[in-house]
């Protein structure tokens, strides 16, 4: 039998940004969310008016409901998705207390339009190698896990923006681009409210492999060399971004948990 679950904002915070992390369903009414229209990193609009309608959806996946203050819209979403043979928990205390714990929020104006199928559409120069993994890694595991990347010729950038409607960036003159000493990584970073101390190192990092200012952060040599390795390695654009998503998930997890860890050998070294 179905049980009603939560969890802790604490709890989700450490989910969100991997590769596990469930589907963030905001079921806020159009009230409340005009009053603060921000988003928690990755979540979805949905209508609590049709949730039995959108709950099939998310049949074949986890997901957490979030209402303003975690009661009885989350809760019924969240049974609704059960209905359709969901996973789905709700989220304790809602957006209101994911916003007391001063947790990072998104400006839902700061999101491109979506799609037909809902997903926010980008587009970018070819041949990709720090700035245009890092910021499409970003994207999907913090704003929109379905996001689309197009990459094509550089001069082309604007326009297939302009003709399908994709959002351009990390090229000149565009919104989503560097600014000053600031790459587009670091950007996207700071418009969409995600500067948290991992996040914020790991921006450095890229920013130091991708303008050649290696003397910014010890691991940037590292994280320039396996980017070029990935160059080399794919042909194909959207397989080299595939590959370098794990690599930044394995970056980002060091920025967040591991800085203080080591690793030494041989293990039982012989004193003199």
């Amino acid at each position: 039998m179905s049980s009603f679950t939560e969890i802790s904002p604490d709890k989700l915070a450490r989910l969100i940004g991997t590769a596990k992390s469930p589907v963030l369903i905001d079921v806020r009414t159009e009230k409340d969310f005009a009053a603060d229209p921000r988003l928690i990193p990755g979540a979805i609009r949905r209508s609590h008016e049709q949730a039995a309608e959108w709950a099939g959806e998310f049949s074949d996946q986890s997901a957490i409901v979030v209402c303003l203050r975690g009661a009885k819209l989350a809760q019924g979403a969240a049974a609704w998705i059960r209905q359709a043979g969901g996973e789905a928990e709700t989220l304790e205390g809602g957006f209101e207390d994911w916003k007391a714990a001063k947790l990072p929020l998104v400006p839902a104006s700061k999101l491109p339009a979506r799609d037909a199928k809902g997903r926010t559409v980008w587009v970018t120069r070819a041949r990709p190698k720090i700035d245009r993994i890092a910021c499409p890694w970003l994207i999907r595991r913090f704003i929109d896990p379905n996001a689309v990347f197009l990459f094509v010729a550089p001069s082309e950038v604007v326009a297939v923006g302009e003709r399908f409607n994709a959002a351009p960036f990390d090229i000149e003159n565009v919104f989503w681009s560097h600014r000053g000493e600031l790459c587009t990584f670091d950007v996207m970073v700071e418009e969409f409210g995600l500067a948290t101390p991992p996040m914020l190192r790991l921006a450095t990092m890229v920013r130091a492999a991708d303008t050649a200012r290696l003397d910014l952060s010890p691991e940037a040599p590292g994280l320039l060399a396996a980017s070029l390795g990935l160059s080399r390695m794919y042909d194909d654009d959207l397989e080299q971004l595939e590959a370098g998503m794990t690599l930044y998930d394995a970056f980002y997890r060091w920025c967040r948990d591991a800085t203080g860890e080591t690793h030494n050998w041989p293990i039982n070294k012989s004193k003199p």
